[in-house]
């Protein structure tokens, strides 16, 4: 069996307030999330992240069997670092998603994608492909067809 080696976080980011780009896939890849149930549980959890992590979610984009969204720390005292946002809005949903489907554990694969953005156009350049996601995997005709994406918050980067 291969072993994978995750990708080390990076130790400092220079741009203040960078935004990132998270993608979390469902365990298995099961088919899970795309139904008003699960977009339910992670659109409020997503409403919460402020409140809970510190963090602020702003476009998102719910498929099958995997997650897209856009964040930036709200760089308070009492924010939580990406990590622990990630992993506290995993188990969150994890539990409520699961009960609700009356499924066992786990929901979600243990790593997570994460990317931070360099520039307003890279953040409209990475929402244009990811809104598209739908129509490539043949779920939806256009983005604007798709039920199961949104923005919890406008994200709005100053400078490069």
């Amino acid at each position: 069996m291969r072993v994978r080696k995750h990708l080390k976080r990076l130790d400092a980011i220079s741009i203040a307030f960078p935004v990132y780009f998270l993608t979390i896939c469902v365990s298995g890849r099961k088919p899970l999330l795309a139904n008003p149930e699960s977009f339910a549980i992670l659109r409020a959890e997503w409403k919460a992240a402020p409140e809970r992590y510190g963090w602020t979610v702003g476009r998102f984009v719910v498929m099958p069997d995997h997650v897209h969204f856009f964040c930036v720390c709200d760089e308070t005292e009492t924010a939580k670092s990406l990590s622990a946002f990630v992993g506290g809005f995993k188990q969150w949903t994890a539990k409520a998603i699961l009960r609700r489907l009356a499924l066992p554990a786990p929901l979600w694969q243990r790593e997570f994608f994460d990317h931070c953005l360099r520039s307003d156009e890279s953040y409209a350049t990475k929402w244009d492909y990811v809104r598209e996601n739908p129509v490539r995997a043949g779920l939806a005709t256009t983005a604007d067809d798709w039920p199961y994406g949104g923005e919890i918050v406008p994200i709005v980067r100053s400078g490069p």
